[in-house]
């Protein structure tokens, strides 16, 4: 046996090794599963799962990097906790939008995404129980806010439980994989304002049809060789389709922030965030007062947002995002100091910093 033979049988020998030690955690984590049964524990702690992976990165020496670990562990966790009680995860359809690639990133591929069509949608079936959680966009980078996410929270008893930041990277995808038979491209008219330099650079006598999605358009060009759609890696996976180009977007650094919801309070993780919304009194220094309470306890403001209450002319909602647990004294004290201040305010969850 030569010395490549020799290197491929030992992979071999370590791959079967591996597999021997997933099967015994599998049946360490039915185990578990019958004891959260027998106390009616809640089944998914994503408290948990970082601190697994958290601890598996300290002792990694190398030299299989971190990122790798993370998502081969995150895929382990997900199809151990399947084996315990498939996750319900609604998410903005169809499959293989960026919603939907937020929610695997999240919560492994082992869960079972149920697309639905609107923002609405996901806060309605996490609220009738047809979903566990629900993932949902809140801002991006480049374009904001997301208001109507921001509204749903007005409507709904929702606790946020987890964010998603997810770097948003788009590809020009086809059937042949060939830049000379595309003729034209459809995408979502985000994605294309995102690339816009990009493809007057590159094919600016090309034509562009908007599509619903970037799904959707992945879904299109599948069905026509001489199409092709500006999409994600999961779209890529999902329709079959070639790279033409990867990475086309202007801004190298465009990121969107996703909120995952639930019916459910995240536990303390010692690197939390926690979010509040409230409307305020009509009189001046009325946000000043609000705001005092937070400097003196130290406690930093991430963000700050407001929005139309609609339920009474130039009556605003302002949200807030802060770091730190509701569990926390400062936290919880600064909160209720502002409590008299408020016309109404509302607890909207406190959750780990995402990464």
């Amino acid at each position: 046996m030569d010395d490549l033979g020799k290197l491929r049988k030992k992979i071999d020998e370590i791959d079967e090794k591996m597999l021997d030690l997933l099967n015994k955690r599998a049946k360490i984590v039915l185990e578990v599963a019958g004891l959260k049964q027998d106390k009616n524990s809640v089944f998914y702690a994503p408290d948990r799962e970082r601190k697994i992976i958290e601890r598996l990165k300290a002792l990694n020496s190398g030299p299989f990097p971190d990122d790798a670990l993370k998502v081969v562990f995150r895929e382990i966790i997900s199809a151990s906790l399947s084996m315990e009680k498939p996750l319900e995860v609604a998410c903005l359809g169809p499959l293989a939008t960026f919603t939907h690639l937020a929610g695997v990133r999240h919560f492994g591929s082992s869960a079972r995404f149920l697309p639905v069509n609107s923002i609405r949608e996901v806060f309605e079936a996490v609220e009738n129980s047809q979903a566990d959680y629900g993932i949902v966009p809140i801002e991006n980078s480049t374009e904001g806010v997301v208001s109507y996410t921001l509204d749903m929270f007005v409507d709904f008893d929702l606790n946020i439980t987890a964010e998603v930041m997810l770097e948003i990277s788009h590809n020009l995808l086809s059937v042949s994989g060939k830049v000379e038979d595309i003729k034209k491209i459809y995408s979502h008219p985000q994605a294309f304002a995102q690339c816009r330099t990009w493809l007057e650079r590159n094919l600016p006598d090309v034509q562009i049809f908007d599509s619903t999605s970037t799904s959707k358009a992945a879904e299109l060009a599948a069905g026509d060789p001489t199409s092709a759609a500006i999409a994600s890696e999961l779209a890529a996976k999902t329709y079959n389709l070639e790279f033409v180009h990867r990475n086309i977007e202007d801004n190298k650094k465009n990121y969107t922030r996703f909120l995952v919801i639930s019916k459910s309070v995240a536990p303390k993780t010692g690197n939390d965030k926690t979010s509040i919304m409230f409307t305020i009194k009509d009189r001046p220094g009325a946000l000043y007062d609000i705001l005092t309470p937070f400097k003196k306890s130290k406690i930093n403001l991430k963000k700050i947002e407001s929005r139309p209450s609609r339920r009474k002319a130039w009556e605003y909602i302002f949200f807030v995002d802060m770091e730190g647990h509701i569990d926390d004294k400062a936290v919880k004290k600064a909160i209720e100091n502002i409590t008299d201040n408020c016309l109404y305010l509302k607890f909207l969850g406190s959750y780990p910093l995402g990464e």
